[in-house]
C-alpha cells in the first residue's frame, strides 16, 4: 500500500510519497563545481564522511550523476571501471570488504519491476552504501534517503551546481571547509 502525505504548497496541493518526505534533513548545501576536479573533491569529501546508507542522485540526462558516483567509488578505493547501471539497473562493488550498490532507475517503467529483480535481497545487506539514480522512478519500493544530491547543470553546460540535503551535520562541516563557497 502507497502511503502519500499532502503538502500545500501556496496555491497548490500535492501528495509526496512519504518515503521521499526529507523534512528530518536540516542541513541543505549548494556547491559550485566549475572544473571536473571540484566534482572530484566533493566525491573525496563524499568518501571520507558518508560511506554507508542510501544517496538519491537527482539530475538530467548527462547532468553527471554517474561522473560523481565513478569518483566517489574510486575515493572509497575501487580500482576498477564504473559503469553506469542504465541497462543492468544495478552494479554491485565490494571495495575493502564493504557493499556498495550502484542502481540506475531510469529504465524502470513500473517500480514494482524492481520487485521482481530482487531489489530487497540487495536492501538486506548490512552497513551496504546504496546510490540511486532517477529515485523518484522507484516509488516506495526503495528506502528512504540519508543524502540528496541534485545536480544542475548551466545553461552553457560547463558548470553544474550540487545540491546536497542530508541530516549529516559532520558532512556539513567538511564541506564548508573544503569549499569556501559553500551556499
Amino acid at each position: 500500500m502507497r502511503r502519500n502525505r499532502l503538502l500545500n504548497c501556496g496555491d497548490a496541493i500535492i501528495f509526496v510519497p512519504l518515503n521521499h518526505v526529507v523534512s528530518h534533513m536540516p542541513y541543505s548545501f549548494t556547491v559550485t563545481l566549475n572544473h571536473e576536479e571540484d566534482t572530484q573533491q566533493l566525491a573525496k569529501v563524499l568518501a571520507a564522511n558518508f560511506s554507508t546508507g542510501v544517496i538519491y542522485l537527482i539530475g538530467d540526462l548527462g547532468a553527471g550523476k554517474t561522473t560523481l558516483t565513478r569518483y566517489y567509488l574510486q575515493q572509497l578505493g575501487h580500482q576498477g571501471s564504473v559503469k553506469s547501471p542504465t541497462y543492468t539497473l544495478v552494479e554491485p562493488y565490494n571495495i575493502q570488504g564493504k557493499d556498495i550498490f550502484h542502481f540506475d532507475l531510469y529504465r524502470l517503467n513500473d517500480p514494482y519491476e524492481l520487485e521482481l529483480m530482487g531489489i530487497r535481497d540487495y536492501l538486506e545487506t548490512p552497513k551496504a552504501l546504496f546510490l540511486f539514480e532517477w529515485p523518484s522512478k522507484g516509488g516506495s519500493e526503495i528506502p528512504e534517503a540519508d543524502l540528496i544530491i541534485e545536480i544542475l547543470k548551466s545553461e552553457d553546460e560547463l558548470t553544474r551546481t550540487a545540491a546536497l540535503t542530508s541530516s549529516n551535520s559532520v558532512l556539513q562541516q567538511a564541506l564548508e571547509q573544503q569549499f569556501p563557497h559553500v551556499e
